[in-house]
C-alpha cells in the first residue's frame, strides 16, 4: 500500500512541472513574436519614411480665407507665408529654453525621444475614443509632427513619430533638437519660432525675453489660437503662464522670489499692438476659434481653406460706426469709455453683424478683448424672460402687484430692493410695472414665477452662462445672474419670432483648398419653446410708447412712429453696465456700455442714456428701405380672476361706518348704528397682496385656504399695510364690527 501511495504522489507532481515549463515556454513564444512583430511593423514603416535630418523642407502653407456672407469682402487671411527667423540656441535666452521645456517636457533631457507611458496611454485612449483629450508628445515627437509628418490622426503616423523621434535622438545632441524645435512651433499670429514669436508679440529678441515674457510664449503652442493674447481668453493666458512659471520653480529654474514677482507683472499689458490686415476682427476671431476647436490649429493655418460667414458687410460698417461713435460720446458725458453691439437674424440665428469693442487695436480700453462673448449683468434688460415665464403660467399683463416697500429676505439678511427713483407707486398691472421697468414688482414677478422656472425659460431660449438658481435667487431679475450680449441677443430674438428659438450660427459654408464643401449651414424650423401669445405679450408691452412714457418720458431712442419695435434697456448697481435690447420680426439687436474693467460709469449713467442711443442708431440704418413687419396681435382673455384681469375690487370705497365718539369708528351690523353713535359715510380702502387672493403655483385654480402658510405672504401684507398708512388711509380691516 505505501509503494501505491508513493508512485500516486510521484505522479501527481509530474504534470505539475510540466505545466509550469508549458506555461513559460508559451509566454517566451509570446514574447519572441510580439517583439519580431513590433520589428516587423516599426521595420515596414521605416522604410519609406522621410529623413528626419531634413527638418527645415517644410510642405508651402496655402493660406485660410475668412469672407463675408457675399463672398466679395475678405475679412481675414491666415497667411500659408510664415514669419520665421532661426537663430541658434546660443542666441536664445537660458529662461525661455527652461519655459518650454517646463511647460512641454520636463523630462527632455532624460528620455530617449519617447516615454513609453504616454504612447501606452495615448493607444489605449485612441481606442476608446479619447484620443483629443491625451497629450504627453515629448519636444522630439512635436518637433518630428510640425515639420517631417502630417498631422493625421492615424495609428500608422503615430507609428512614424515615434520611429522618427528615436532616430533624430540618434543623431542630434539634445540642444540641437531643443534649438530646432524653438524654431520651428507655431506660436500663432503667424509667427513661427522663438525669435519671430519674441518680435511679434514684445519686439525684441528672443535672447532678451524675461522670466514673465517667456512664461507667456511658453504657453502659446499648446493652442495658439486660444491662448492669443490678441482674442478673447486672456485671463486663461495669464492663468496658464502663472502654472508655467509654479512649473519652473518646482524645477529649480527659478527662485521662489523671481516666480512670485514674475506673476505679478502685467505682461499682457507689454504685448504689441495687432499689425495684420483684419476687417471685423472681433467676429473674425470668434470664427477662426470654432475653426480651430474643429479642425484643429494646422488644419486652419496651413490647408486653404475657404469660409464663408454670416457676416452682413453693410450692417458690420453701420455697426462699427455706430459704436464708435457712441462710445466717444459716452466716454466724454458718462465715463463710459467702450461698447458693444450684436445684430442677427431671429428667423435663423445668423450674426450678421459683431462690434466686440469700439477699436480692436486700442490697447488702453482692453479693445481686442470681445465684449459681446464675455458675461456681464443684464440688469433689468433681463426681466423679459420673467415676464414671460410668468406668462406662461397662468399670470396675464393685467395682473396687478403692489409697488410697496418689501422685505424679500429675513430680518438678519434683509433684501429690499428699491425703484429707481425710490418712490412707491402702490398697485400696478404686470405690464406697466415691466414697460417702466420697476424693480420690486419684477421681484414678486419672480417669485410668482418661480426662479428654476424663469432660468429654465431663459435657457430655453438661448442664455447658456446661467444655471445654477442657488446662486442668483430672486435677484436674477434685477441681473444678478451674468449673460453675454450674443447670447442675450439670441435670447431676445426668440421672441421676434413668436417663441421659435434657433441656434446662433456665424458660419454658412466652409470649402477645403480644391472647392469640396466641409461643411455647410443648413436651415432648420427651429425650437418651439414659448407659446405664441406669450410672445405677442411681451411684444406688445416692450413696443407700445405709451407704456414706459410715465418713466422714460415720450421722446426716447425706444420710440418708433413708423412701425412697430420691441426694446428692453437695463442699468446694473453703481452703473458699472448699461444694455439695449431690442428687435422687429426680421431683425434683433443689443448694445451694451460700460468699462472693460468694470469701472463704474458716472451716476445716472443708465441705458436708454449710455446704450440706447447706438442701438437707435444702427436700427435707423438697418431698418431703412425695409418692410415694415408687424407683431402679431396679442389675445386678451379674461380669467375671471379680478387680481388677474386687472379688476379686483381695491381701492378707496365709500363705506357707511358709526361714531362712536370722537377718533373711534365700527362698522354697523346691520342697517342701523348702537345707540348713541352717528352713522357716516366714510372712504375706507380695501387691499391685500396678490398671495392673499391666490395660490402663486396655481394661479387659475382655487384661492389659498390658507395664504399665510406662503413663506412671502407676511412680508407682502405688511407692505400693503404700511404703504395704505403712509397715504393715510383706513381700511376695513382696521375697524371692529358693532
Amino acid at each position: 500500500m505505501k509503494t501505491f501511495v508513493d508512485n500516486t504522489q510521484n505522479a501527481l507532481k509530474k504534470p505539475k512541472k510540466r505545466w509550469y515549463w508549458r506555461f513559460l515556454k508559451f509566454f517566451g513564444w509570446c514574447a519572441a513574436a510580439l517583439l519580431l512583430f513590433a520589428i516587423g511593423v516599426f521595420a515596414y514603416y521605416a522604410k519609406d519614411l522621410p529623413s528626419p535630418t531634413k527638418l527645415n523642407e517644410r510642405q508651402v502653407a496655402e493660406s485660410t480665407k475668412i469672407y463675408d456672407r457675399t463672398g466679395e469682402h475678405i475679412l481675414y487671411e491666415i497667411h500659408g507665408e510664415e514669419k520665421r527667423t532661426a537663430i541658434s540656441i546660443d542666441q536664445m535666452s537660458q529662461i525661455v529654453r527652461a519655459a518650454t521645456i517646463s511647460a512641454e517636457d520636463q523630462d527632455f533631457y532624460n528620455h530617449h525621444g519617447i516615454q513609453f507611458k504616454a504612447v501606452i496611454r495615448a493607444a489605449i485612449y485612441d481606442v476608446l475614443g479619447r484620443a483629443r483629450s491625451q497629450g504627453g508628445s515629448t519636444i522630439t515627437q512635436q518637433l518630428i509632427k510640425n515639420t517631417v509628418l502630417t498631422n493625421e490622426k492615424t495609428f500608422t503616423r503615430k507609428v512614424k513619430e515615434v520611429i522618427l523621434a528615436v532616430e533624430l535622438e540618434q543623431k542630434f545632441s539634445k540642444d540641437e533638437i531643443l534649438e530646432m524645435y524653438l524654431n520651428q512651433i507655431p506660436y500663432g499670429s503667424n509667427a513661427y519660432g522663438i525669435q519671430a514669436a519674441s518680435q511679434t508679440f514684445f519686439g525684441k529678441d528672443a535672447k532678451d525675453l524675461n522670466l514673465a515674457e517667456s512664461a507667456l510664449l511658453a504657453s502659446l503652442p499648446k493652442a495658439p489660437t486660444y491662448y492669443s493674447p490678441y482674442g478673447s481668453h486672456q485671463d486663461e493666458l495669464k492663468y496658464r503662464q502663472e502654472y508655467i512659471i509654479d512649473q519652473m520653480e518646482g524645477m529649480g529654474y527659478v527662485t521662489e522670489k523671481e516666480a512670485k514677482e514674475a506673476k505679478a507683472v502685467d505682461v499682457i499689458a507689454e504685448i504689441r499692438p495687432f499689425q495684420d490686415s483684419i476687417s471685423a476682427p472681433h467676429f473674425v476671431m470668434y470664427v477662426k476659434e470654432q475653426l480651430v476647436d474643429k479642425y484643429g490649429e494646422t488644419e486652419v493655418e496651413e490647408s486653404g481653406m475657404k469660409v464663408y460667414t454670416t457676416l452682413d458687410w453693410d450692417k458690420q460698417q453701420a455697426a462699427e460706426e455706430a459704436v464708435k461713435k457712441g462710445a466717444e460720446t459716452n466716454a466724454a458725458k458718462y465715463k463710459a469709455t467702450n461698447a458693444a453691439l450684436v445684430a442677427m437674424d431671429p428667423n435663423t440665428g445668423q450674426i450678421l453683424a459683431m462690434v466686440g469693442s469700439k477699436d480692436y487695436f486700442d490697447k488702453s480700453i482692453d479693445g481686442n478683448v470681445n465684449v459681446a462673448i464675455r458675461s456681464r449683468q443684464p440688469g433689468s434688460s433681463f426681466k423679459p424672460y420673467v415676464y414671460a415665464t410668468a406668462f406662461k403660467k397662468g399670470y396675464t399683463p393685467n395682473t396687478v402687484l403692489f409697488d410697496v416697500k418689501t422685505n424679500f429676505g429675513t430680518k438678519d439678511q434683509p433684501y429690499e430692493p428699491m425703484d429707481y427713483d425710490n418712490k412707491f407707486r402702490g398697485p400696478v398691472k404686470m405690464q406697466d410695472a415691466l414697460a417702466e421697468s420697476l424693480n420690486i414688482p419684477a421681484v414678486k414677478t419672480l417669485y410668482l414665477a418661480g426662479v428654476k422656472n424663469a432660468i429654465e425659460t431663459a435657457r430655453s431660449m438661448g442664455i447658456t452662462t446661467i444655471n445654477d438658481p442657488s446662486r442668483v435667487g430672486l435677484s436674477l431679475v434685477l441681473g444678478g445672474g451674468e449673460v453675454t450680449l450674443l447670447d442675450h441677443t439670441n435670447a431676445f430674438g426668440t421672441f421676434a419670432t413668436g417663441g421659435t428659438h434657433h441656434d446662433k450660427t456665424a458660419i454658412l459654408k466652409i470649402t477645403d483648398s480644391q472647392g469640396n464643401v466641409l461643411d455647410e449651414y443648413q436651415n432648420s424650423a427651429g425650437e418651439k419653446v414659448l407659446d405664441t401669445n406669450v410672445c405677442a405679450e411681451i411684444d406688445n408691452i416692450l413696443s407700445t410708447n405709451s407704456l414706459r412714457a410715465p418713466v422714460f418720458g415720450t421722446n426716447t431712442p425706444l420710440r418708433f412712429d413708423d412701425r412697430p419695435v420691441a426694446a428692453k434697456t437695463g442699468t446694473t448697481n453703481e452703473w458699472r453696465d448699461a444694455w439695449t435690447m431690442g428687435y422687429t420680426p426680421g431683425l434683433v439687436v443689443g448694445v451694451w456700455a460700460g468699462n472693460n474693467d468694470n469701472a463704474p460709469m458716472a451716476q445716472g449713467s443708465d441705458g436708454v442714456y449710455v446704450a440706447a442711443p447706438i442701438w437707435r442708431e444702427f436700427m435707423d440704418h438697418a431698418l431703412a428701405n425695409t418692410a415694415i413687419e408687424k407683431f402679431p396681435e396679442a389675445k386678451v382673455e379674461k380669467t375671471g380672476k379680478g387680481v388677474l384681469d386687472g379688476t379686483t375690487n381695491m381701492g378707496e370705497k365709500e363705506t357707511a361706518i358709526c361714531r362712536i365718539k370722537k377718533g373711534e369708528y365700527c362698522i354697523p351690523s346691520g342697517d342701523k348704528c348702537p345707540d348713541g353713535a352717528d352713522k357716516k359715510k366714510r372712504k375706507l380702502y380695501t387691499a391685500h397682496s396678490i398671495l392673499y387672493w391666490l395660490d402663486k403655483d396655481d394661479p387659475l385654480g382655487d384661492a389659498p385656504k390658507n395664504a399665510g402658510k406662503d413663506p412671502q405672504f407676511n412680508a407682502w401684507e405688511k407692505g400693503v399695510e404700511k404703504w395704505i398708512e403712509k397715504k393715510d388711509l383706513d381700511t376695513v380691516e382696521d375697524l371692529d364690527e358693532c
